[in-house]
């Protein structure tokens, strides 16, 4: 098959290459605008790169778009602003990443390719604060800040281009992901800073008590269902949770990265007035619908991934 995977240079898209080069037929084109507000970098793809076509070009540039989309079976789109600070920092960057980003896409595609599966990649965060126990399709969405906005913006768009044109759209909601080629930053995502700071020996520093519950999922597992997701035809025009059965505190989280790394320490400290605005408390995921269509489980657990994760950093820094 030919595969292109938008924003195939960051965190998710790299490990998404690997899966899909995983069967030997796909061909497997990479389009990344390295922009390092966006931490893609072709490190990330250094140990495929002869096994892949990379084109360096964003979703702003329309030509591109519609050279990229032409010819190819599946297109995956990976490609986001993700930082949640820097959404409300600049959020004319956010909403011309997030959301024009994607209608170029989309457009792209309605003229040039219909016959394409697209899936898009989504966070669990479009809902905001939880207001039932267990979260799953149904729940209401009251975003806490700009990106999450705009990835539910973004879901609409995905959604209606289905209805409309009969594009074969699947949207696919992910929590917290983490694992090798991650970001070391607190901006994109707590638990890749986590292991971060433990695997450098730093102090992990959680705000107040870190009691709040959160889904996890190793990469591996995301990837996982991406690939199989774009193959079945059921999941077509609907928007699906991926998650893991895993509900673990963020006090939980940290404590089992400094046992694992055997590095790093944790500490508590007052919320950030900013962060403490945005602050979603605990969630409970539920991804039976996604399950109950297609079979697919997460394969691995909190202690399984992290363990994977820290093979990775020794054999990338031996």
């Amino acid at each position: 098959m030919n595969i292109l995977i938008i924003g195939g240079a960051g965190f998710l898209g790299a490990n998404l290459v690997r899966r899909c080069l995983q069967d030997p037929g796909n061909r497997i084109t990479v389009l990344d605008s390295l922009d390092p507000r966006l931490c893609s970098t072709t490190e990330n793809l250094r140990e495929v790169w002869d096994r892949i076509r990379f084109v360096r070009g964003s979703m702003g540039d329309e030509p591109l778009i519609a050279e990229m989309v032409q010819r190819q079976h599946i297109i995956f789109n990976c490609a986001a602003q993700t930082s949640h600070s820097l959404s409300i920092q600049q959020p004319l960057l956010d909403a011309e990443i997030n959301c024009l980003g994607n209608l170029r896409v989309l457009e792209a595609i309605r003229l040039l390719n219909r016959d394409a599966a697209i899936v898009y990649v989504s966070s669990s965060t479009v809902i905001g604060k939880a207001t039932e126990e267990i979260i799953d399709e149904t729940h209401g969405e009251k975003p806490l800040d700009i990106y999450s906005a705009n990835k539910g913006v973004g879901e609409k768009y995905y959604r209606i281009y289905n209805r409309i044109y009969d594009l074969k759209t699947i949207v696919l909601r992910f929590a917290n992901l983490y694992g090798p080629y991650g970001k070391g930053y607190p901006e994109y995502g707590f638990v890749n800073y986590f292991i971060h700071l433990a695997w450098t020996d730093q102090e992990i520093k959680l705000y107040g008590s870190g009691d709040q519950t959160r889904n996890l999922m190793f990469v591996d597992d995301a990837t996982e269902i991406l690939y199989t997701a774009a193959q079945d035809s059921r999941l077509i025009g609907e928007t699906y949770f991926a998650a893991h059965d895993e509900h673990p505190t963020v006090r939980e989280v940290a404590q089992k990265i400094v046992s694992i790394f055997n590095r790093g320490n944790v500490a508590h400290i007052e919320w950030p007035e900013v962060r403490r605005r945005i602050e979603i408390e605990g969630v409970r995921i539920s991804s039976a619908r996604l399950r109950s269509i297609t079979g697919w489980r997460p394969r691995y657990s909190l202690e399984q991934g992290l363990l994977k994760t820290k093979a990775m950093l020794e054999r990338i820094h031996s």
